[in-house]
């Protein structure tokens, strides 16, 4: 062996060892979360940093809640591109705020690389049990029969103006060609507790807060909005079973900043989507009514893309926004 061809071989050794090392490099990595702690997407995040210890390392979760989530999700778009600071790119961040702030300060589109898809969660449309009864609506169909035959007589909540729940109901209007009144409130938990005791008619509700209610009979689940029935809840059927191409999911994944290098990228990827695929994982996920999604980078851009999009239409025709 040439001295020339051992030093290229000792190059790509090295190259090949620091690729197997913690996407880190021996330091702590942190996981961004725009949100408070306690919510799904913090304790998702928590699971995760737990399981991929043993691969990257140490993984601390930082809280950082405010702005509808953009400030946490800025702080990772202004972040060193090193693969230590890693954040979570939510429905609301990355595919509704874009739309529905006047002035954002990052670029959904531009300043983030996808790692990985986390997780989504079912939301479910719920009718105030007794409210059911009263006015005989048994399914989705019921539903739309009655408000096309009582205009504006039906009311729905949500946690607020451009909340995923308003912006269901909006496009669920829409689709089905009805008109109910939307009620905002200041947060989900308000818009339950409206909707439980009868303030309102339904609700487009996450399917981990509604779920302890519709099993007690208090909430009667019409329907789930994702594109195929939920295997967390079999016998509702989707919208889209009666109302064609409707998909609303709440959902979640990682990003790293723009400029982060693709092998560093490649790297993450492989640790969460092997920590997601884990049977440990999956089980406890379930528990929160969540379902695990890895994706390829490429896959999660692509989606979070078409979510954008999909998005800007909805918000325009909601008339939602934050100035």
């Amino acid at each position: 062996m040439t001295r020339h061809t051992f030093i290229l071989a000792l190059l790509a050794l090295s190259s090949t060892l620091a690729l197997s090392q913690p996407a880190s490099s021996g330091k702590i990595l942190r996981i961004v979360v725009p949100y408070g702690a306690g919510g799904p997407i913090d304790v998702t995040a928590r699971m995760l940093a737990e399981r991929v210890k043993d691969t990257l390392g140490t993984v601390i979760i930082e809280n950082k809640p405010g702005g509808g989530g953009n400030i946490g999700v800025d702080l990772v778009a202004k972040s060193a591109p090193d693969g230590n600071t890693i954040g979570i790119a939510a429905v609301a961040t990355h595919a509704i705020n874009p739309w529905l702030y006047a002035r954002m300060p990052f670029n959904a589109s531009t300043d983030f690389a996808p790692v990985t898809q986390m997780l989504r969660v079912p939301n479910v449309l719920v009718m105030n049990a007794d409210t059911a009864r009263r006015l005989n609506i048994n399914t989705l169909a019921d539903l739309i029969a009655f408000a096309r035959a009582n205009p504006a007589k039906l009311n729905y909540g949500s946690g607020g103006n451009g909340s995923a729940g308003h912006l269901a109901g909006e496009m669920f209007k829409a689709r089905a060609g009805i008109f109910a009144v939307h009620i905002p409130y200041n947060g989900g938990n308000p818009a339950q507790l409206a909707l439980l005791s009868a303030q309102v008619d339904f609700n487009f509700d996450n399917l981990a807060t509604a779920s302890a209610n519709i099993k007690s009979g208090k909430l009667k689940a019409l329907a789930v909005t994702t594109a195929q029935r939920s295997a967390l809840l079999p016998d509702v059927p989707a919208v889209a079973e009666t109302l064609k191409g409707f998909e609303v999911d709440t959902w979640w994944g990682l990003v790293v900043p723009a400029a982060t290098p693709k092998a560093i990228v490649q790297k993450l990827n492989q640790a969460f989507v092997a920590a997601l695929n884990a049977p440990e994982t999956r089980a406890r996920f379930a528990t929160l009514m969540a379902e695990p999604v890895p994706t390829t980078p490429e896959q999660f851009g692509i989606f979070m893309k078409s979510e954008l999009a999909k998005y800007e239409k909805v918000v325009k025709a909601s008339g939602a926004h934050v100035d």
